[in-house]
């Protein structure tokens, strides 16, 4: 009986909200289709034709925002920066501009990952799904819950169950990608990633040349939150022509 009920309370912690997702389009017809084709996977979707009203609707329980990066008013950049002043939501930018610098760009700005115009409708399933599950287990939303584990170095600690990081004992705000290239340095110290290492890994997706870029970004902003200085960093230091490594 108290195994029973054991495993009745864990399946119930296991049990996954609907996932809301936010679509902003000035298109209405490529919003109403992705508003079909992700309703019919079972989210929830919320639709804005504008910046600005992405941010009015922006609320705590959304899960993924899927941005236009080209729209009157405020660009899809602006909206991202804006965003990730108030949510750590993932993002991922819809964009025609598959240029190296307008990629940097995106993820500059917040972006997690982007798909290019025109997109298949089982690529736009299959990284709206990656996203979110790294997202709801960044978030602890699937994980039972159980004693915290911890990985401890030169100051940082991450905690495995709960998907947070602190620098010293002070809390760090990451995104999920963010957090999860720190948890994997930190769990292994000393040791040279290359960037295709951390992406394969992180992204899980294929690496190409092109993505060396994202990794690039997604490194400068990690310093920019656990270096006292970023441009003399002691912690999150590169290994020229090899990659990166936690010190």
């Amino acid at each position: 009986m108290v195994l029973m009920t054991t495993l009745k309370e864990v399946m119930n912690d296991m049990i996954e909200e609907k996932s809301k997702i936010m679509v902003v389009d000035d298109d209405h017809e490529i919003r109403e289709v992705i508003s079909v084709l992700l309703s019919n996977e079972d989210f929830d979707i919320i639709e804005a034709e504008s910046g600005e009203e992405a941010l009015k609707l922006l609320a705590a329980n959304i899960d993924l925002i899927i941005l236009d990066v080209m729209m009157p008013g405020m660009s899809g950049y602006q909206v991202s920066r804006m965003i990730r002043e108030r949510s750590n939501v993932p993002i991922l930018f819809l964009t025609a501009r598959t240029q190296n610098s307008d990629l940097v760009l995106g993820y500059s700005s917040g972006g997690d990952d982007y798909l290019a115009k025109p997109f298949s409708y089982p690529e736009l399933i299959a990284r709206v799904k990656g996203l979110l599950r790294r997202y709801t287990v960044y978030q602890g939303k699937q994980i039972p819950k159980r004693k915290s584990e911890y990985i401890e170095w030169n100051g940082l600690r991450v905690d495995c169950c709960r998907n947070m990081a602190w620098k010293y004992g002070k809390e760090l705000e990451l995104t999920s990608t963010e957090y999860r290239i720190l948890r994997l340095l930190l769990a292994h110290p000393k040791q040279i990633f290359s960037a295709q290492n951390i992406y394969e890994r992180v992204w899980e997706k294929p690496f190409f040349s092109t993505d060396n870029n994202s990794v690039m970004v997604f490194i400068r902003k990690l310093r920019d939150k656990i270096e006292d200085d970023s441009r003399h960093p002691i912690h999150l230091v590169t290994v020229w022509g090899k990659g990166y490594r936690i010190e």
